[in-house]
C-alpha cells in the first residue's frame, strides 16, 4: 500500500516558492520548499570591488596563495576531434539571381516564374554603384567619402547586366540543345505534353512551373479558382481574358491597389520598349495657350500663392504634378521661381527632397532665405556654411553637388527633384563643364528642372538631355516680359541739355533710326562746339573732384548728376548703373557729393538698419575706409555693388535695395546673375567691356540680362533702359546687333579634368570615355547612333547577300588593282589640295592659265581662267570650258558620264575630253577643288570681252548670235591642245615648279608615280571578265568602306577629346597616380579628395614640402593658388624657399605635361600661380586685424576675403586628404590653419542665413 498525497486545500499551500531573480524585476516559480525568496538581497546589486586592489591582495600581498610548484592545472588541454571535412566548407557565392512568381492581378494565379538578377547580395559602398547596397556610416550620409562609388548615372548602359548576357548568349547560341525537353525525353524519339490543352499559354520568358506541378494535385482547384473569379464552370482563359489588367489603373490610393498595379504593369508590358530613334525627346510646350482646367486636373496643388500663376507656370506645374522633367527658358524677372517654389513643395508632400543649386554662393544665400521664408525645412550647403543638412530642401552651388555625387551621398536616395537655376552659365569656359558632369552623373530616379533665360537652342539642348536620360524634356518658353522696356540713348551732359533722351528700340521692340539719327546730329553739334569734350570745360576748385579720362574724351564726374536729376524729375527711381569697371564704380558713386536722395525718416530707416548689421563685427571692422564710406553713401540712397566690396557690406546694399532705400546704384554685371532686384531704369555707362583679354561690345545675351533688370511688375507700366554716350554715338549697326541679337547659344565647355578621370578610373564599371560620349559637345555627332547601328545592320546583311567577285586566273591581281586606283586618286586629290592652299599656286591661276576641269558637269575638260575674285570664304575662278553642246536640262544628258569600269587609261595622267560633235563652250565660276591640274599652257585672252558676250549671248534674243572673235580663238586654241595631248597637257610639277617642299607632296609625288607603274603592270584588264567583275568587287569594297566608317562614328575613336584623354592618363601614370592597368593607386584616390589643383596639392603633400611649416605658413603658401587678383608677388620675402618650392613642383608637373603631349605650355602651368597675397594671408593667420592688412596690398577688400575663403576650403581638403593617406601631423596643421583663417569679418556669418 502506497499513501495517498492529496492537494492541499487552498492554492496557498502549494509547495511552490517565487524567486525573484536579481533586480531586473523578474520573477520565477520553484516546486523547492524552503527555496530562497530572491536570488540576491534586496535592494540595489553589490558593487564589484576594484580590480586593482584585488590583484595586489591576491597576488602582491599574499605570495603563499601563489601555487609556485603546483602546475597540474595551469595548463590544460582539451583533446581535438579531427574533422578534416571542416576545411572544405566554405561559405558559398550570393546568388546572383532568383526566381520571381508572376501573378495575375485578379486572382492571384501563379501564371508562371520570371528569373530576375539580384543587385543587394553583398553590396557596399566601396564595391557596388546600386541605390540597394546599405547606407553608408552617418558621419559620411551627407558629404560621402571620397573612397565610395557613386550611385548608378541613368543614361548609361550597366556592364554587369550586359556582360551576363552577353556570356548567356555565347554559352547557348553555339550549344544544340533541343528545345523540346519538356514534352520529349532525352533519347527517345517521341513524348508526351502533359500541359494542359485549355490553359492559357505562359508570357514569353516565364516558365510555368505551377502546371509541371498541377498533376501532383497540391491543393486548389478549377472550381475554387472559377468561384472567385465569379464564372462559375469558366475555363481560367476567359478569367483572363475578362481582366481588367489589359488598362491602366488609375492612381492608386492604397497599399493593395498599388500592388496589383505594379502586377499588372509586369504582366501586361514586362519590358517597355524601347523609343525608336526617330522620337523626340525635346517636346516644346506651347506657352501661349490657356490651362483652363488647371484647377480640375490639380484640384489640390502643393503649394498655392497669393497671384494667379502666369500661363507658363501652370504649364510647369501640370508637368511636374506628372513627374516630368521640364526647361523652363522665361524672360528676365518673368517668374521661373515659382516652378523651383512649386517642385519643392511637391516634393515636401511626397516626404522626399529637392536640392536647389545656383552658379554663384551669393545667390545661393539669397535663396536660402527666400525659401526658408516660405517653407521653413530648408537647408543650406557652400563651402564654408552647413545648416539644417537634414532638411528637404537643400541649397547649395553646382560644385558642391558633383561632389556629393563622385562621393555616393546617401542624400541621393531621397532625392526626388534637381533644380538647376540659371542653366545658361553653362556657357562659362571655366566653371561650364560642370552643369554637364552633374547631368550626367544624376540617377535614374531623379527628375530634373532647369531654369534659363530666353536662349535660341533650348530645344537642343533639352534633346541632348533627353537623349542623355532617356526620358522626355518638356520646353516651356514665354514670348515676351512682363514688363516691356523701352530703350533711349542719352546724349545730354547739363541740365539745360537733360532732355536729349533719343528713344531707340519702343516696348514693341521696333527699331527707331529717327531716335537715331537725332541723338548723332545733338551729338555733332555740341562736340563741335566743345571741341569734342564731354560738356562745358568747367574748373576744379580745390578739393573738387579730380577729372577721369575714360576712352577718348574728359568728363567730370560732377557732371553725371544730369541723368539722375532727370529721372528724378521723370520718377525713374530706383536705378541701376552698369559700369563694366570696379574702379570707374567708386569713382562715379564718390563724385556724386551733392545729391541726395533719401527722406529724414529714410535715413533712420537705414542708419538703424546699419547700425543692426554692423554690431556682429568687431570694433576695428567698424571703422574700416570701406564700411565708413559706404555707410555715408547709403545715407544718401546711394550704393556700390562689385566683387571688391566686402561680402557683409554687399549683402547690406542688397537688402536695402530690395526695400526702396537704395535709389541710386553702381554695379558690375555680377549684379545682374540671377540676383531678383529689379528696378524701374537701368542705365549702361558704356557698352564695351574686357573680357579678360580684349575690350569689346556687349553680346546680346549679355545686355538682355542687364536691361532685364528694367521694370518691377505690377509696380511700372514699363522699363527703361538708358544707355550713356559720353563719346561719339555709337554705329547703328552695333546698337541693333547688341539690342535685338539673338542671345548667345547654350555651347558645351566640357574638358576633361584630372579630377574627373580619377574618380571615373577608380570604380570598374565607368568609364571616362563613356563620359565624353554622353558630353553637351560630342552631342551632334552622337544623335544619330541609333541611325547609324541601323544603317550597319542593313549594310552587313546586304554585304551578305552580295556574290563573290571572280579573282583567278588573269584576274588575281583584281584586289590589288582596285586598292592601286583608290590611292591613286587619293594621293593626287591631297597633292592637288596642298596646291590650291599654297601661295605660288593662287599665284599661277591667273587669267589665261589652261586648267584642267573636273566636277559634276565637266570631267577632265580643259578650260581656261578668265577673273579672279574673291568673296568671305574663298577665291572664284571664271572659267572657259569646252562642252560637247549647250547643257540639257535632263540630267541624262549633261555631258559625258563617269565611266564605270576605270581601266590604266582613266586613272594614270588625264583623258582629256574632246567633243564628239562640233565644239562648244560654257562660262562657269570654278572653286579651287573643280580644278584637277594647273598646266603650264597660258593663253592671251580678253577677259572682259568674253564675259561681257558671253553674258549678251545668254539673252533670249541674242542667243543665235554667233561667237566673238576672242571667244571662238580662245577656243579653237583649247580644242588644239586637247587633240595635241589626249592624255593631258604638261601640268606644273608641284615641287619644281610651284616650288612646294612639303614632305607629304613630296612623298605623294613619289607614291603616286609608283602607282602609275603598278597600274600600268596589272595583268587583269586584260580579262575579258574583268569589267563585270570589277563592278562586283567595287560595290562590295565600297559597302565595307561606309561599314567601316559607320563602326568609326559608333566607337570611342571618334571622340574629339579621347587624344587628350590618353595624354592626360599618361601624366597620371608617370606620377604615380595609377599604374599600367588603369587602377587608382594611394596618390589618385588622395587627389580625389581635392577641390582644385589636385596634381600640385598632392605633389606637396608626397614631398613633405609641407609638414615642417607652420600652420600660417601653409596657409600663406597656399594662397598662391586660389589668389586671383592681379598684380605681382609682392613681398614674398617670408616664404622665398617654400614660392620657390612650389614653383619646382609645379615647373616638374608642367614639364610632364609638355612630355605627355599637352598643349599647355610650362610657362603658362606655373603662371597659374599668382603669390602676390603670401603678406596679407600670413599677417591675418598670425592675428592681424583686417583694419591693418589693408597698408599691405592694394588688392581691393572684398578680393582679399575671397581669397582666404577660398584658402579655408583648400585647407578642410587638405585635411581630410592627409587622413586618409594617414598623417595625423599634417591634418592637424591644416586644422590649425583652417581655424587661424576663419574669424573676424571674413567669416561674418551672411545676413540671409540669420
Amino acid at each position: 500500500l502506497f499513501p495517498v498525497v492529496l492537494p492541499p486545500p487552498d492554492p496557498l499551500d502549494l509547495p511552490l516558492r517565487a524567486v525573484e531573480l536579481g533586480c531586473t524585476g523578474r520573477w520565477e516559480l520553484l516546486n523547492l520548499p524552503g527555496a530562497p525568496e530572491s536570488s540576491l538581497p534586496h535592494g540595489l546589486p553589490p558593487c564589484a570591488p576594484d580590480l586593482q586592489q584585488e590583484a595586489e591582495q591576491l597576488f602582491l600581498s599574499s605570495p603563499a596563495w601563489l601555487p609556485l610548484h603546483g602546475v597540474e592545472h595551469s595548463a590544460r588541454k582539451w583533446q581535438r576531434k579531427t574533422d578534416p571535412w571542416s576545411l572544405l566548407a566554405v561559405l558559398g557565392a550570393p546568388v546572383p539571381s532568383d526566381l520571381q512568381a508572376q501573378r495575375h492581378p485578379t486572382t492571384g494565379q501563379i501564371l508562371g516564374y520570371k528569373e530576375v538578377l539580384l543587385e543587394n547580395t553583398n553590396l557596399s559602398a566601396t564595391t557596388s554603384l546600386s541605390l540597394r547596397r546599405p547606407p553608408g556610416p552617418a558621419s559620411q550620409s551627407l558629404w560621402g567619402n571620397p573612397t565610395q562609388y557613386p550611385f548608378w548615372p541613368d543614361g548609361m548602359v550597366e556592364e554587369g547586366v550586359l556582360n551576363l548576357q552577353g556570356r548567356c548568349a555565347v554559352t547557348l547560341i553555339p550549344c544544340p540543345c533541343p528545345t523540346d525537353l519538356l514534352t520529349i525525353p532525352p533519347g527517345f524519339k517521341k513524348g508526351m505534353d502533359f500541359a494542359p490543352k485549355d490553359r492559357p499559354t505562359p508570357a514569353p520568358g516565364l516558365l510555368s512551373l505551377s502546371y509541371l506541378l498541377e498533376p501532383l494535385d497540391l491543393g486548389g482547384g478549377d472550381e475554387d479558382e472559377n468561384e472567385a473569379v465569379g464564372q462559375p464552370g469558366g475555363s481560367r482563359r476567359d478569367a483572363v481574358s475578362a481582366s481588367p489588367c489589359s488598362t491602366p489603373l488609375a492612381r492608386a490610393s492604397s497599399l493593395e491597389d498599388l500592388v496589383l498595379k505594379e502586377a499588372s504593369t509586369a504582366v501586361s508590358a514586362p519590358e517597355a520598349p524601347e523609343p525608336p530613334p526617330q522620337e523626340q525627346w525635346a517636346i516644346p510646350v506651347d506657352a501661349t495657350s490657356p490651362v483652363g482646367d488647371f484647377y480640375r486636373l490639380i484640384p489640390q496643388p502643393a503649394f498655392q500663392w497669393a497671384f494667379e500663376p502666369d500661363v507658363f507656370q501652370k504649364q510647369a506645374i501640370l508637368h511636374l504634378e506628372r513627374h516630368d522633367s521640364v526647361f523652363v527658358a522665361a524672360h528676365t524677372s518673368a517668374g521661373k521661381t515659382v516652378v523651383a517654389e512649386y517642385a519643392i513643395a511637391l516634393a515636401q508632400k511626397h516626404m522626399t527632397r529637392t536640392i536647389y543649386t545656383s552658379p554663384i554662393k551669393a545667390l545661393s544665400n539669397q535663396k536660402f532665405r527666400d525659401f526658408r521664408n516660405t517653407f521653413g525645412d530648408v537647408g543650406l550647403l557652400t563651402g564654408d556654411v552647413q545648416l539644417h543638412p537634414e532638411a528637404s530642401c537643400l541649397i547649395m552651388t553646382t560644385e558642391i553637388l558633383r561632389s556629393m555625387l563622385y562621393s555616393g551621398s546617401d542624400v541621393i536616395r531621397d532625392l526626388e527633384w534637381v533644380i538647376f537655376d540659371e542653366v545658361h552659365y553653362i556657357n562659362d569656359a571655366e566653371r561650364g563643364v560642370v552643369w554637364e558632369e552633374v547631368l550626367i552623373m544624376l540617377p535614374d530616379h531623379v527628375s530634373i528642372i532647369l531654369l534659363s533665360a530666353t536662349v535660341p537652342n533650348a530645344l537642343e539642348f533639352a534633346d541632348w538631355i533627353g537623349r542623355l536620360k532617356r526620358r522626355q524634356i518638356y520646353v516651356i518658353s514665354t514670348v515676351t516680359r512682363p514688363v516691356p522696356l523701352e530703350h533711349y540713348l542719352f546724349t545730354g551732359n547739363s541740365s539745360k541739355t537733360q532732355g536729349e533722351l533719343f528713344l531707340l528700340l519702343d516696348s514693341r521692340g521696333a527699331f527707331h533710326t529717327k531716335g537715331y539719327y537725332a541723338a548723332v546730329e545733338a551729338k555733332k553739334e555740341r562736340m563741335s562746339k566743345h571741341a569734342q569734350t564731354f560738356g562745358a570745360k568747367q574748373p576744379t576748385h580745390q578739393g573738387g573732384p579730380a577729372q577721369v579720362r575714360t576712352g577718348r574724351v574728359l568728363y567730370l564726374p560732377e557732371l553725371n548728376l544730369c541723368p539722375f536729376s532727370f529721372l528724378l524729375q521723370d520718377r525713374g527711381l530706383p536705378v541701376v548703373v552698369f559700369t563694366f569697371s570696379r574702379g570707374r564704380c567708386d569713382e562715379q558713386a564718390s563724385g556724386l557729393t551733392s545729391l541726395d536722395l533719401t527722406t529724414s525718416s529714410e535715413k533712420s530707416e537705414i542708419h538703424l538698419f546699419l547700425q543692426r548689421c554692423l554690431a556682429r563685427l568687431r570694433g576695428s571692422d567698424r571703422q574700416l575706409p570701406q564700411v565708413l564710406h559706404m555707410s555715408e553713401l547709403l545715407n544718401r540712397g546711394l550704393g556700390v555693388h562689385h566683387s571688391g566690396i566686402l561680402p557683409i557690406l554687399k549683402e547690406i546694399v542688397e537688402m536695402l535695395f530690395s526695400r526702396g532705400l537704395v535709389k541710386v546704384l553702381f554695379a558690375t554685371e555680377t549684379f545682374a546673375m540671377g540676383v531678383n532686384m529689379p528696378a524701374r531704369t537701368v542705365v549702361f555707362d558704356s557698352m564695351r567691356k574686357h573680357d579678360g583679354s580684349t575690350f569689346r561690345d556687349l553680346l546680346p545675351g549679355e545686355y538682355v540680362q542687364m536691361a532685364g533688370r528694367a521694370g518691377r511688375r505690377g509696380l511700372d507700366p514699363t522699363g527703361t533702359v538708358i544707355l550713356l554716350c559720353k563719346g561719339r554715338v555709337p554705329e547703328m549697326a552695333d546698337l541693333h546687333r547688341m539690342m535685338m541679337g539673338k542671345p548667345s547659344q547654350l555651347q558645351s565647355q566640357f574638358r576633361l579634368t584630372y579630377t574627373m578621370i580619377l574618380n571615373l578610373l577608380r570604380v570598374d564599371a565607368l568609364r571616362v570615355e563613356d563620359m565624353m560620349k554622353r558630353s553637351f559637345s560630342e552631342f551632334p555627332s552622337r544623335k544619330d547612333s541609333k541611325a547609324h547601328e541601323q544603317a550597319l545592320a542593313e549594310l552587313t546583311k546586304r554585304l551578305g547577300s552580295l556574290e563573290e567577285p571572280d579573282m583567278t586566273g588573269q584576274l588575281v591581281d583584281l584586289p590589288e588593282y582596285y586598292g592601286w586606283g583608290e590611292e591613286l586618286t587619293e594621293t593626287q586629290h591631297m597633292i592637288q589640295r596642298r596646291i590650291m592652299e599654297s601661295v605660288n599656286g593662287l599665284k599661277s591661276l591667273s587669267a589665261g592659265r589652261v586648267v584642267v576641269v573636273k566636277n559634276q558637269e565637266h570631267r577632265n575638260a580643259l578650260g581656261v581662267i578668265l577673273q579672279v575674285s574673291s568673296n568671305s570664304t574663298s577665291r572664284v575662278f571664271t572659267t572657259l570650258v569646252l562642252c560637247d553642246k549647250p547643257l540639257s536640262q535632263d540630267p541624262q544628258n549633261r555631258g559625258p558620264a563617269t565611266p564605270e569600269v576605270p581601266y590604266p587609261d582613266d586613272l594614270v595622267g588625264f583623258k582629256l575630253f574632246l567633243p564628239e560633235g562640233p565644239c562648244h563652250h560654257t562660262v562657269v565660276k570654278l572653286q579651287p577643288g573643280d580644278m584637277a591640274a594647273i598646266t603650264t599652257k597660258v593663253l592671251r585672252v580678253n577677259g572682259e570681252k568674253i564675259l561681257e558676250d558671253f553674258s549678251k549671248r545668254q539673252q533670249p534674243k541674242f542667243k543665235k548670235d554667233p561667237p566673238l572673235a576672242a571667244v571662238t580663238t580662245a577656243v579653237q586654241e583649247l580644242l588644239r591642245l586637247a587633240q595635241a595631248h589626249p592624255a593631258g597637257p604638261p601640268t606644273l610639277d608641284p615641287v619644281n615648279d610651284l616650288q612646294l617642299k612639303d614632305v607629304s607632296v613630296v612623298e605623294g609625288g613619289l607614291r603616286a608615280r609608283k602607282l602609275e607603274e603598278l597600274i600600268r603592270g596589272a595583268q587583269c584588264v586584260h580579262s575579258p571578265r574583268f569589267p563585270a567583275q570589277y563592278l562586283k568587287l567595287r560595290e562590295r569594297m565600297q559597302i565595307q568602306k561606309e561599314m567601316e566608317r559607320l563602326r568609326f562614328l559608333l566607337s570611342d575613336q571618334s571622340l574629339l577629346l579621347l587624344p587628350e584623354y590618353h595624354q592626360r592618363v599618361e601624366v597620371l601614370r608617370t606620377l604615380g597616380y595609377v599604374d599600367e592597368a588603369g587602377t587608382v593607386k594611394l596618390a589618385g584616390r588622395v587627389a580625389c579628395a581635392m577641390s582644385s589643383h589636385e596634381l600640385l596639392l598632392t605633389e606637396l603633400m608626397f614631398d613633405n614640402a609641407l609638414s615642417t611649416l607652420r600652420p600660417e605658413e601653409i596657409a600663406a603658401l597656399l594662397s598662391g593658388l586660389v589668389c586671383q587678383s592681379p598684380g605681382d608677388d609682392g613681398n614674398g620675402y617670408l616664404l622665398d624657399l617654400g614660392i620657390e618650392r612650389v614653383r619646382a613642383v609645379a615647373k616638374r608637373i608642367g614639364e610632364v605635361q609638355v612630355a605627355c603631349g599637352l598643349n599647355q605650355t610650362v610657362e603658362e602651368f606655373v603662371g597659374e600661380l599668382n603669390f602676390g597675397l603670401v603678406e596679407v594671408v600670413y599677417e591675418w593667420a598670425r592675428g592681424m586685424p583686417f583694419s591693418e592688412l589693408a597698408g599691405l596690398s592694394g588688392t581691393p577688400e572684398g578680393l582679399v576675403v575671397r581669397c582666404i575663403q577660398r584658402l579655408a576650403e583648400m585647407c578642410r581638403s587638405l585635411r581630410g586628404a592627409a587622413r586618409l593617406v594617414g598623417e595625423p601631423v599634417l591634418g592637424a596643421k591644416m586644422e590649425t590653419a583652417a581655424t587661424l583663417l576663419r574669424r573676424d569679418i571674413v567669416f561674418a556669418a551672411s545676413l540671409y542665413t540669420q
